[in-house]
Protein backbone atom coordinates (compact mmCIF):
# COMPACT_ATOMS: atom_id res chain seq x y z
CA UNK A 1 0.00 0.00 0.00
CA UNK A 2 1.34 3.55 -0.92
CA UNK A 3 0.91 7.29 -0.03
CA UNK A 4 0.62 9.23 -2.68
CA UNK A 5 -0.92 12.62 -4.06
CA UNK A 6 -3.92 12.37 -6.57
CA UNK A 7 -3.20 15.81 -8.74
CA UNK A 8 -0.45 17.02 -6.51
CA UNK A 9 -3.34 17.63 -3.77
CA UNK A 10 -5.72 15.16 -2.52
CA UNK A 11 -3.84 12.62 0.06
CA UNK A 12 -5.05 9.26 -0.96
CA UNK A 13 -3.95 5.38 -0.02
CA UNK A 14 -3.42 3.09 -3.48
CA UNK A 15 -3.10 -0.70 -3.40
CA UNK A 16 -2.64 -3.15 -6.17
CA UNK A 17 -3.45 -6.65 -5.53
CA UNK A 18 -2.99 -9.07 -8.29
CA UNK A 19 -5.95 -11.43 -8.80
CA UNK A 20 -3.58 -14.36 -7.92
CA UNK A 21 -2.72 -12.52 -4.49
CA UNK A 22 -5.68 -12.60 -2.98
CA UNK A 23 -9.01 -15.20 -2.42
CA UNK A 24 -11.48 -12.81 -4.14
CA UNK A 25 -11.79 -12.67 -7.50
CA UNK A 26 -15.04 -10.32 -8.27
CA UNK A 27 -15.66 -7.20 -7.24
CA UNK A 28 -19.01 -7.93 -5.77
CA UNK A 29 -16.83 -10.37 -3.39
CA UNK A 30 -14.22 -7.58 -2.47
CA UNK A 31 -17.65 -5.50 -1.85
CA UNK A 32 -19.38 -7.70 0.52
CA UNK A 33 -15.68 -8.07 2.16
CA UNK A 34 -16.06 -4.38 2.64
CA UNK A 35 -19.11 -4.71 3.63
CA UNK A 36 -18.19 -7.42 6.84
CA UNK A 37 -15.71 -5.33 7.73
CA UNK A 38 -17.59 -1.99 8.22
CA UNK A 39 -20.43 -3.92 9.94
CA UNK A 40 -18.36 -5.74 12.34
CA UNK A 41 -17.26 -1.92 13.82
CA UNK A 42 -20.56 -0.72 15.81
CA UNK A 43 -18.83 3.06 15.22
CA UNK A 44 -19.01 2.82 11.51
CA UNK A 45 -22.20 2.92 9.39
CA UNK A 46 -22.63 1.77 6.08
CA UNK A 47 -24.17 3.93 3.39
CA UNK A 48 -23.92 2.36 0.07
CA UNK A 49 -22.17 1.19 -3.14
CA UNK A 50 -21.89 3.67 -6.01
CA UNK A 51 -21.68 1.83 -9.50
CA UNK A 52 -18.97 4.02 -10.99
CA UNK A 53 -18.75 2.21 -14.05
CA UNK A 54 -22.11 2.01 -14.92
CA UNK A 55 -22.69 5.77 -14.40
CA UNK A 56 -19.65 6.64 -16.48
CA UNK A 57 -20.73 4.11 -19.29
CA UNK A 58 -24.18 5.79 -19.05
CA UNK A 59 -23.34 8.61 -19.71
CA UNK A 60 -20.48 8.62 -22.19
CA UNK A 61 -17.42 9.25 -20.05
CA UNK A 62 -13.99 8.29 -20.58
CA UNK A 63 -12.61 5.60 -18.85
CA UNK A 64 -9.15 3.96 -18.56
CA UNK A 65 -8.36 1.04 -21.06
CA UNK A 66 -8.34 -2.30 -19.48
CA UNK A 67 -11.23 -0.83 -16.90
CA UNK A 68 -13.54 -3.67 -16.66
CA UNK A 69 -15.28 -2.68 -13.40
CA UNK A 70 -15.23 0.48 -10.83
CA UNK A 71 -17.27 1.02 -7.86
CA UNK A 72 -17.28 3.03 -4.66
CA UNK A 73 -17.88 2.11 -1.35
CA UNK A 74 -19.50 4.57 1.12
CA UNK A 75 -19.61 4.48 4.70
CA UNK A 76 -18.76 7.50 7.41
CA UNK A 77 -16.60 6.58 10.45
CA UNK A 78 -17.78 10.64 12.28
CA UNK A 79 -17.48 9.67 16.10
CA UNK A 80 -17.79 13.08 16.51
CA UNK A 81 -18.82 16.29 14.64
CA UNK A 82 -16.57 18.96 16.65
CA UNK A 83 -17.29 21.98 13.96
CA UNK A 84 -19.93 22.11 11.11
CA UNK A 85 -16.91 22.12 8.64
CA UNK A 86 -15.91 18.29 9.18
CA UNK A 87 -18.66 17.38 7.20
CA UNK A 88 -17.10 18.67 3.64
CA UNK A 89 -14.88 15.75 4.40
CA UNK A 90 -17.28 12.92 5.26
CA UNK A 91 -18.88 9.92 4.09
CA UNK A 92 -15.25 8.02 3.16
CA UNK A 93 -15.10 6.19 0.33
CA UNK A 94 -12.89 3.07 -0.97
CA UNK A 95 -12.82 2.86 -4.43
CA UNK A 96 -12.10 -0.56 -6.28
CA UNK A 97 -11.14 -1.03 -10.10
CA UNK A 98 -11.01 -4.19 -11.43
CA UNK A 99 -8.24 -4.19 -13.98
CA UNK A 100 -8.04 -7.21 -15.26
CA UNK A 101 -5.63 -9.45 -13.64
CA UNK A 102 -5.63 -6.89 -10.72
CA UNK A 103 -7.72 -4.71 -8.82
CA UNK A 104 -6.53 -1.45 -7.81
CA UNK A 105 -8.10 -0.34 -4.45
CA UNK A 106 -7.92 2.93 -2.90
CA UNK A 107 -8.98 5.87 -0.37
CA UNK A 108 -8.40 9.52 0.53
CA UNK A 109 -6.81 9.79 3.79
CA UNK A 110 -9.16 10.61 6.40
CA UNK A 111 -8.30 13.76 8.82
CA UNK A 112 -8.43 11.38 11.36
CA UNK A 113 -6.30 8.29 12.47
CA UNK A 114 -8.10 5.68 13.52
CA UNK A 115 -9.91 6.00 9.83
CA UNK A 116 -6.73 5.84 7.94
CA UNK A 117 -5.22 2.49 10.23
CA UNK A 118 -9.05 0.87 9.43
CA UNK A 119 -9.31 1.16 6.34
CA UNK A 120 -5.73 0.20 5.36
CA UNK A 121 -5.83 -2.62 7.80
CA UNK A 122 -9.01 -3.93 5.65
CA UNK A 123 -7.22 -3.47 2.41
CA UNK A 124 -3.59 -4.94 3.84
CA UNK A 125 -5.70 -8.07 4.94
CA UNK A 126 -6.66 -8.80 1.13
CA UNK A 127 -3.74 -10.51 0.18
CA UNK A 128 -3.22 -13.92 0.94
CA UNK A 129 -0.52 -14.38 3.25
Amino acid sequence: MKQTLLQEKYPIYVAEIGKAETDYQSVDALVEYYKGKIAENPKVHFIGVFDHYAHTSRIGGEMVQGLQAAVDIIFCFGFAIPNPQMLAVRPRSIGIADMGDKFIISFMEAPMQPANQAMEAWTKALRRQ
